[in-house]
């Protein structure tokens, strides 16, 4: 049998390169729901916010978030004109600036003319054991050593597999439509590496996680990826990879790629998907912004039993980026039409919503708290509550970006590891010490 862990922070026990509870080993956090597994960290906030502990300026361009496992550092970013993979080994008390242990090339930077948001790689690294997943924006995935940085084997997604990218909005359309460029996360699922190649070879691709050789491809599901991640889900015994895509949700047996379930809406998404889907047992929640909408389904109880349920698809809730998160039974983060919001996950009833306040951003969960964080540099503690935005405390990054370019924004998700918040800019990253010691 196929060992799994899905993240799962119970079945992490991997060796030496073990993750741990603490850490924070992929986009979105140890189960890929922008959840942080931490406890006993500060309630309220001093007036100028938590300690800054240390800062770096040496990660380039890109909007990747940094991904933390054990005493490692993993970010992307362009140096030198090159999409580049950096590990950094973190200090042992956590306060003082991490060294740099070792770079890798994933490839050429993502460019095309008329870019005014910045090239660079736009999702973070995958940890799982001892080696390191990543995707660069034409689609090298690459898997790493983790220790030395070594390269282990190189995949094309469009080369390889066939891949394209969902180009409506702009970005580059010829000679492979690839769009703003590939930014779903790799996902592991065992001794299997899941990622979205898209395009007529199929939506998405298991790969051998040792070799990169391909275990299967969706070919049932030819459509063009977006810039969404995959999602693992478990349902009734049956597991499931799900990918929110411009004509609805598509969920494929993890195991075999083959099309298990289909939700096709009645009006496609005329714009870009990035929003990962938020994942409550058998229901499904989908957002798109730039005046697109919501959806939220349940899927059906067996495999291959018949479609999802609609349960609502409508225009409001429109999240472009920043990413959404379910506490209980609400569901929280910031939409175009609503500003910060709270609304009941399984109505779609907004509880509260105010657009006055931060400004849209990202947004993460942790004990029964949220940090959000706009696109200006400003970042709230909040209280997770349908009573309304309690906030808890506020400040702003102490400086801006050199590199940003005019239409870019603070669109990096905060992160969370080892008691610490960790908020990128671009070349720059700032690690806070959330615990007040």
């Amino acid at each position: 049998m196929r060992r799994r862990f899905g993240w799962a922070v119970l079945s992490l026990a991997m060796g030496a390169g073990a993750v741990l509870a603490g850490d924070w080993p992929q986009y979105r956090g140890p189960n890929r729901d922008a959840h942080s597994p931490e406890r006993g960290l500060l309630a309220t906030w001093p007036k100028a916010g938590p300690k800054l502990l240390w800062s770096l300026s040496s990660l380039g361009t890109g909007y990747a978030g940094p991904s933390i496992a054990g005493n490692q550092l993993i970010v992307p970013g362009v140096v030198d004109q090159r999409e580049t993979l950096q590990a950094y080994t973190l200090s042992a008390d956590g306060k003082s600036p991490p060294k740099l242990a070792w770079t890798r090339e994933i490839g050429e930077p993502f460019q095309w003319r008329g870019n005014s948001w910045n090239a660079g790689p736009n999702v973070a690294a995958t940890i799982a054991g001892e080696t390191v997943y990543a995707l660069g924006g034409f689609g090298d995935l690459l898997a790493v050593d983790r220790k030395s940085g070594a390269e282990r084997w190189r995949v094309s997604l469009p080369k390889d597999l066939g891949g394209e990218v969902n180009p409506i909005g702009g970005g580059l359309e010829e000679p492979t439509p690839l769009g703003w460029g590939y930014a779903g996360a790799p996902l592991v699922d065992g001794d299997r590496v899941i990622v979205s190649p898209g395009g007529k070879s199929g939506l998405l691709a298991a790969l051998d996680a040792k070799t990169g050789k391909v275990v299967w491809q969706s070919r049932e599901v030819r459509e063009q990826t977006s810039y969404a991640s995959p999602m693992l889900l478990t349902h009734n015994g049956q597991s499931q990879i799900v990918q929110v895509v411009n004509s609805g949700i598509v969920a494929v047996a993890a195991d075999t790629g083959k099309l298990l379930w289909r939700y096709v809406r009645a009006k496609p998404y005329d714009d870009v998907v990035v929003t990962t889907p938020v994942i409550d047992r058998g229901w499904i929640f989908s957002s798109v912004g730039f005046g697109q909408g919501s959806d939220l389904i349940r899927i059906p109880e067996a495999a291959n039993s018949g479609e999802p349920t609609t349960i609502f698809s409508k225009k409001q809730t429109q999240n472009r980026d920043g990413g959404l998160v379910r506490v209980g039974d609400y569901l929280y983060g910031h939409a175009e039409d609503l500003g910060w919001f709270c609304q009941e996950f399984r109505t779609g009833k907004v509880i509260w919503s105010d657009k006055r306040i931060l400004g849209r951003g990202s947004i993460v969960a942790v004990d029964a708290k949220l940090i959000c964080c706009s696109e200006r540099g400003e970042v709230a503690l909040i209280d997770a509550t349908p009573e309304g935005w309690t906030e808890r405390g506020r400040f702003a990054l102490p400086k801006a970006s050199r590199n940003r370019l005019p239409n870019g924004g603070v669109w990096t998700h905060p992160v969370i590891a080892d008691g610490k918040l960790w908020l990128r800019d671009q070349e720059s990253l700032f690690c806070y010490d959330l615990r007040g010691e």
